[in-house]
């Protein structure tokens, strides 16, 4: 009988070379506190279906019309409406910025969440999605951006990637991909892979027209050859037939 020819495996990129190329691609990063807890909370709320630019702005506004979160949390829904309209949205979110606020002052006594940073994660993201419309992304937003805790946030970049490279299924909501990401990736290391995925998704691997040509990662990607495929059976802009009249 003759032996059994071995099958030649796929490379696979894994989350622990998404650190190690992109970092090597986009340099170091490191984390610092980017807002007090409740300001973050507020923040990620107003970036809700609309750019960075616009919630900056939103939250700005807020600030500049009422000077502190506790005067927020004493205004009128009606007037929390007016000062974020630039970020889109406000009937939703006004309401549930006033929400929040509300339902923190009552459980604390004040909007200072320090108290969290102490908390373990898992009691710490329960806490946060206890509060009204706040989700797993929002809950995790704060917990990494303000605390340094290993939460890890799914936007829309890297959901996108995350399928495209098979680190997680291609049915698997962003929902579930926090948990499913967060226990793949070791502690220490959920800020860089989120903030290299969130980079590599805005630069190469986009979402109309991935570049993957130029991706460090392709060596590894299941879905590399579909979409130079797909980029292949496209005719030219010379090869298209002019459309009759």
């Amino acid at each position: 009988m003759g032996t059994a020819r071995a099958k030649t495996r796929t490379p696979r990129v894994t989350t622990a070379d998404v650190v190690a190329f992109l970092s090597k691609e986009y340099g170091p990063v490191e984390w610092k506190p980017r807002n007090d807890p409740m300001s973050e909370l507020v923040l990620t709320i107003l970036s809700q279906h609309t750019s960075d630019t616009n919630s900056d702005r939103a939250f700005a506004s807020l600030m500049r019309t009422f000077g502190t979160i506790e005067r927020v949390g004493e205004a009128s829904v009606e007037d929390i409406a007016a000062a974020i309209r630039t970020a889109g949205l406000a009937k939703v979110k006004a309401p549930r910025i006033k929400g929040v606020l509300e339902k923190v002052h009552r459980e604390v006594g004040s909007y200072d969440l320090s108290f969290i940073g102490e908390m373990p994660l898992e009691d710490a993201k329960a806490w946060l999605r206890s509060l009204p419309g706040i989700g797993p992304k929002t809950a995790a937003i704060v917990l990494c951006f303000s605390f340094g805790m290993p939460a890890m946030p799914v936007d829309t970049h890297i959901h996108r990637v995350s399928k495209r490279l098979g680190l997680i299924g291609p049915k698997v909501s962003a929902d579930r991909a926090h948990d499913i990401l967060e226990a793949k990736v070791p502690p220490e290391q959920v800020f860089p892979f989120h903030v290299y995925l969130i980079t590599h998704g805005r630069r190469v691997c986009k979402a109309l027209r991935p570049r993957c040509g130029e991706c460090v990662l392709a060596w590894g990607c299941p879905s590399r050859k579909l979409f130079e495929a797909s980029s292949r059976s496209k005719p030219t802009a010379k090869s298209r037939r002019p459309a009759k009249r």
